[in-house]
C-alpha cells in the first residue's frame, strides 16, 4: 500500500531526499558519528510501520551505485531534505543537493571488523584503542568499503573498513565485536640492507679471511748495524719448521770456543751489537765488554789472585 506517493509499502520505508552536509545545520556533532537528520514526516510514517529498532537505513546513490548504512539522530530537517556527515557524502560520492534514496533495513549484529588507517599517525596516538572505542559509540552500523572519520586532538583520522562479519553491513549496537587492524596505507616495510663487498668478504668464512690478510712470518726482517755500516751478509729468512733461528740472540751469552774467542775479543773492543741468526755465530757481535768479560775471567789469568801471607818480611829494627 502506498501513502501520498512516498513509496511506503507494508513494513518497509523507502524515500528519496536531497542531501546536505552538517555545516548547513547547527548540529556539528553528527560529524563524529554515522547518524543523519531526517524530516518529521519520516518519523510519522516510520511510527505507523512495524519496523525493527533501533532504526537503521540504507543510503544509495543511484547515479554511482554506491551504498552505505546509517542510523538516525533527530527528525528536525526540512521536508524533502536530510543532513548527513560530510565524510558519509564523500563515501557515496554525493554533492550538496544531490538525490539519495533512504530505505529502512535490519542488520545482523557484528562479530568481527577489520580496520585499516589511512596514515600511520593514528597508531602513534598514546592509546588508539581507547580513542576508537569512544568514537564507535557514536556509530550504529559499519559497512565494508566505507571510510569512517575519527576526530582526536583537533585532527581528523580516516579509517577504511575492509572486512566485516557476518555480513558486509553489520550493527554494532550492544554487541561484542572483535576488532583487528591492517597495516596503514602509507606503511612501508623497512628495506633490508644489501651486503657490501667488504662485508661479504668478511662473512665468507675463515678461507676468505686468510686470503684477505697475509700470513704472519716471524723474524723475517733484515738486520742492520748500529754504526750504519753495510752488512757483510744477508740473514737467511726464517723457516716455518720452527728452527732455532726464530729467536734473536746476542752472541757472547754462552761460552765461546777457543777459535772464536779471539774474534769475539777483538769485536768486544768495538762495543757494537749485530743481530743475526744462530747459524752465523762467527759474525755476531758481543754485548758490552764489561758484561761479556765476566764469564771469561776464570780463563784469563792476567793478574794473580791475592794470597794471604805471601808478602816479604820486614823488621821493625830496620
Amino acid at each position: 500500500m502506498f501513502f501520498d506517493g512516498y513509496g511506503y509499502h507494508g513494513t518497509s520505508f523507502e524515500q528519496t531526499y536531497r542531501c546536505y552536509p552538517a555545516s548547513f545545520i547547527d548540529k556539528p556533532q553528527i560529524e563524529n558519528g554515522d547518524k543523519i537528520i531526517m524530516p518529521p514526516s519520516a518519523l510519522d510514517r516510520l511510527a505507523s510501520l512495524h519496523i525493527d529498532y533501533p532504526m537503521l537505513f540504507e543510503l544509495r546513490n543511484a547515479a554511482t551505485e554506491r551504498v552505505s548504512h546509517c542510523g538516525v539522530l533527530e527528525f528536525i530537517a526540512e521536508e524533502g531534505m536530510i543532513y548527513m556527515p560530510y565524510w558519509m557524502m564523500e563515501n557515496l560520492l554525493l554533492q550538496e543537493g544531490d538525490i539519495v534514496r533512504v530505505k529502512n533495513v535490519t542488520l545482523p549484529k557484528g562479530t568481527y571488523v577489520k580496520l585499516q588507517p589511512h596514515t600511520k599517525d593514528f597508531l602513534e596516538i598514546s592509546n588508539p584503542k581507547a580513542i576508537l572505542e569512544t568514537t564507535l559509540r557514536n556509530f550504529s552500523c559499519l559497512t565494508t568499503g566505507d571510510s569512517i572519520m575519527v576526530a582526536y586532538n583537533n585532527k581528523k583520522y580516516y579509517i577504511d573498513i575492509i572486512e566485516t562479519k557476518p555480513s558486509n553491513a553489520i550493527s554494532i549496537i550492544e554487541t561484542d565485536c572483535e576488532v583487528d587492524f591492517a597495516p596503514p596505507l602509507d606503511y612501508k616495510e623497512p628495506e633490508k640492507p644489501t651486503p657490501s663487498p667488504a662485508s661479504s668478504n668478511a662473512l665468507g668464512g675463515p678461507e676468505a679471511s686468510e686470503n684477505a690478510q697475509p700470513k704472519f712470518n716471524p723474524f723475517s726482517g733484515v738486520g742492520r748495524r748500529l754504526d750504519g755500516k753495510p752488512m757483510k751478509y744477508q740473514p737467511s729468512p726464517a723457516s716455518s719448521s720452527g728452527s732455532n733461528d726464530k729467536r734473536p740472540e746476542v752472541s757472547g751469552g754462552a761460552q765461546p770456543s777457543s777459535g772464536s774467542s779471539s774474534q769475539g775479543a777483538s769485536r768486544q773492543s768495538q762495543g757494537k751489537l749485530v743481530f743475526g741468526s744462530n747459524q752465523n755465530r762467527t759474525r755476531e757481535t758481543q754485548k758490552e765488554p764489561s758484561k761479556e768479560t765476566k764469564p771469561e775471567e776464570p780463563e784469563k789469568k792476567e793478574e794473580p789472585k791475592f794470597q794471604a801471607f805471601t808478602g816479604k818480611k820486614y823488621s821493625l829494627k830496620g
